[in-house]
């Protein structure tokens, strides 16, 4: 079947550019899986299927670099701060590479192009009567010797009761905080209850005059899931306040007004501008405009851009109330998303992944434990996206033993290999298709068509589920078909089946490749593709002739190494697990 690239856009009959951001994870060490799962991985899949498509695509995330945690942390290292960050930046890009996820370009809040951009939001804010000056009450760790920010201070929540809620926010009832709120304050540096209140002068956005235009543009997105919705209008519901966007810090980007020399834009204000300034960096570093990568047409007056953020449940409110009244409070034509991928949480036998409290697996042990591909799949699989979800060793293993291994990997594998033996490494000659060649095209274009919607809708879950279906649907040929049977009764016939199988082979490579993309290219590898048709849509790939008879492949090493019940124990004796 033929695609014409270019004349099927995913979602209008105009000309669109699709735009995608992650949640900028935290630069004071390696992410845990859940971290993974609820920002990076999805967009990486959406972004690498409309490449696929054929659509233009830009893909940015970063490293959020500022904050009182990377100062902490540099000074348990015993290193300057901005060395600190820099050997963090390389130690978390290392490991997205190895993950296999396609960034555009993967940036810094410490760049240059950040504290341009931060400072120039904040300029226009200030213009247009959106900032205003405030001496505030802070907490004070006499211990330390410091201010201390709102999620460095940590105590009871007034609301729910929950013993370890911080200065901005409990994470139990999700309830907005000031540290000055909290009962019992102590600071969550050094532990220290000796912590006392004092005066600071400080900048604050007035989110409260903004408050009627976010609703409003909350209002207008009718196409978000119900997740972002619902915590969106939580917030607004409970009635937005004015919030600080400055501290009492070294570092950061520094604060341009008189008299707030010594002070930083905290973290919450200046990270969301990460996404903005991590496009002009890619675009300066490419050449700008004149080598076509202009940053401006993809974040100003950019009407043909689709813009799509991934993150986690608890980054809503700030993508989904605080970035926004930033961006409509400049009274500028910054893109703003058109749609926002919340997820909830992917717990740990029960328990929350916690990069603080080192609970569950990192991305640098995942990567000892088992190549990416595995983990990409089984996390996309198990995605939080209605609710939360729970990992476990045995659901993996069940994931890569049964879906991966024996529904995808044992397919490919022992078909190229009997090939190889009987026919040699060439697709044999012989024999047209039958009905039930034709039966079984007919059901892979309609996986491939369900299978595509999945993901335009970002349905990810679902998404793995037809493509294990289509998986399913070559397994079912061969078993009637018996091409090993065939061989000894009617070669032709049997040289048909093969051909029909290799060319399945091919789609499933195509159609697997946003999920488990380093497996995919072992695959065209294998099948001797060519770069255009390694660049084919999932659509075409459903015609099951395109591979003739003479066609040359090798047959790869063992797709899929299974998981056994010995190595799943010894996982739980050293990760934990109940």
């Amino acid at each position: 079947m033929c695609h014409i690239l270019g004349l099927s856009r995913l979602f209008s009959d105009s000309y669109m550019r699709y735009l995608i951001t992650s949640a900028l994870p935290y630069i004071n060490g390696i992410k845990h899986l859940g971290n993974l799962v609820g920002s990076m991985l999805p967009a990486d899949v959406y972004a690498r299927f409309l490449r696929q498509e054929g659509e233009e695509v830009l893909y940015i995330c970063g490293t959020d670099e500022h904050g009182t945690p990377a100062e902490i942390a540099a000074l348990e290292e015993g290193l300057d701060v901005a060395e600190f960050c820099t050997r963090q930046y390389q130690r978390q890009a290392d490991v997205y590479q190895k993950f296999g996820l396609s960034f555009d370009y993967f940036g810094r809040t410490s760049s240059p192009e950040q504290r341009e951009l931060t400072q120039d939001f904040y300029r226009s804010l200030d213009e247009h009567g959106f900032i205003e000056e405030r001496e505030i009450s802070q907490v004070y760790s006499i211990t330390d010797k410091r201010f201390l920010p709102d999620r460095y201070v940590e105590g009871t929540c007034p609301n729910c009761g929950y013993e370890k809620a911080r200065g901005d926010q409990c994470e139990n009832c999700t309830k907005m905080l000031n540290p000055t709120d909290l009962i019992n304050p102590r600071s969550a540096v050094s532990g220290s209850t000796d912590v006392e209140v004092r005066t600071s002068r400080h900048l604050f956005l007035r989110l409260d005059q903004l408050s009627g235009e976010v609703r409003e543009w909350v209002d207008e997105q009718t196409s978000w899931p119900n997740l972002t919705k619902s915590i969106a209008y939580k917030w607004l519901d409970e009635g937005l306040q004015s919030r600080g966007i400055t501290r009492d810090l070294k570092w950061g980007v520094p604060v341009p007004k008189a008299g707030f020399e010594d002070k930083v834009f905290y973290v919450w204000f200046d990270a969301p501008i990460g996404y903005v300034s991590a496009t002009k960096a890619w675009s300066d570093k490419a050449g700008g405009e004149q080598a076509g990568k202009d940053w401006k047409r993809w974040w100003y007056n950019a009407d043909d851009v689709r813009y799509t953020q991934f993150m986690a449940k608890d980054n809503l409110p700030f993508h989904t109330i605080m970035w926004p009244a930033t961006i409509l409070g400049t009274r500028e034509p910054w893109k703003m998303a058109d749609y926002i991928k919340g997820f909830n949480w992917l717990n740990y036998y029960g328990g929350k992944f916690s990069t603080s409290s080192k609970r569950g697996v990192f991305l640098d042990q995942a990567l000892e434990i088992a190549p990416p591909d595995y983990w990409r799949y089984m996390l996309m699989a198990s995605a939080p996206e209605s609710a939360d979800s729970a990992f476990t060793w045995e659901q993996f293993q069940t994931k890569v033993n049964k879906e991966l291994a024996d529904n995808f990997g044992n397919f490919i594998n022992r078909i190229l290999k009997f090939t190889a033996s009987r026919f040699g490494n060439e697709l044999p000659a012989g024999g047209e298709p039958g009905e039930a060649e034709s039966e079984l095209e007919a059901r892979c274009k309609e996986f491939v068509e369900e299978l595509r919607s999945h993901l335009k809708n970002m349905e990810f879950r679902k998404a793995t589920e037809t493509l294990n279906a289509l998986w399913s649907a070559g397994n079912q040929y061969i078993d009637v078909r018996a091409p090993w049977t065939l061989f000894k009764q009617d070669k032709a016939e049997a040289a048909v089946v093969i051909r029909t199988c290799i060319n399945l082979i091919r789609l499933y490579s195509v159609a697997s490749a946003p999920f488990i993309p380093t497996t995919a290219e072992t695959l065209f590898d294998a099948l001797k593709l060519t770069d255009e048709e390694r660049r084919s849509t999932m659509t075409a790939a459903t015609d099951l002739t395109i591979l003739k008879a003479g066609r040359a492949f090798e047959v790869p090493p063992v797709l899929i190494q299974k998981i056994d019940d010995d190595r799943v124990a010894e996982l739980k004796a050293q990760y934990g697990g109940d």
